[in-house]
């Protein structure tokens, strides 16, 4: 099992530290031409719709409304980039597995989405959300047969995790390991969160530091 038990506690108040400073939102792009200029250290959070992925965005940072959550799937309509004490920019991306939106919508968010994977020289790494009581979708494989294609460094990050017993924990994560095995752009370490409980956010945000180290940030 890859969540890390022995995590180095520099890497933790790192994480802590970098993510107890200002955050604050800084554009919203709907459309290939309106992403901000490329600047500094970039991450990007990516994931089924409903995953959880503001919810984990707000427990990261802090703060219950910096990321808009919502009941409905494919609320988040556009890349919206947030700053991280002035050392980070952290994106959220449009939910993708939106069957109550517009097949035109999906494509044009699925082409967004997709050009900026592609085209973004300071995208340092994807944390890919998967609902920990579901699994790898077909819908989530494609995404990452895109990455792996880009050449885009992915990290699973699995959510909800306070809805599983141990046991159910380990074989999930056993058999996401079994599917990354072959995967060139996969970074090995599984995370496990809950945004409920705050569980693996510690770990999470020391990951985010440690990336952060490696690019010079």
């Amino acid at each position: 099992m890859n969540q890390p038990n022995d995590i180095d506690p520099t890497l933790v108040e790192s994480g802590r530290l970098l993510f107890a400073g200002a955050a604050d939102f800084v554009a919203a792009a709907p459309s290939l031409g309106s992403l901000p200029a490329m600047r500094g250290v970039e991450i990007a959070f990516a994931g089924r719709s409903n995953v959880g992925k503001s919810s984990l965005v707000n427990a990261l940072t802090g703060r219950n409304t910096l990321a808009r959550t919502s009941h409905t799937p494919g609320r988040t309509q556009q890349l919206n980039f947030f700053d991280i004490g002035g050392r980070l920019t952290l994106v959220d991306m449009p939910g993708y597995g939106f069957a109550a939106v517009e097949k035109a919508k999906v494509a044009a968010w699925t082409a967004l989405i997709h050009a900026y994977l592609k085209g973004r020289a300071n995208l340092a790494r994807v944390y890919m959300l998967i609902d920990s009581r579901h699994g790898l979708k077909a819908i989530d494989t494609d995404v990452l047969d895109g990455l792996d294609k880009a050449a885009v460094s992915y990290q699973i990050v699995l959510t909800k995790g306070d809805a599983l017993r141990k046991s159910e924990i380990e074989a999930r994560i056993r058999g996401i390991e079994a599917a990354l095995a072959r995967r060139p752009a996969a970074y090995p370490e599984i995370l496990l969160t809950s945004s409920r409980d705050d569980r693996g956010v510690p770990e999470l945000r020391a990951s985010i530091a440690r990336l952060l180290a490696e690019h010079g940030g």
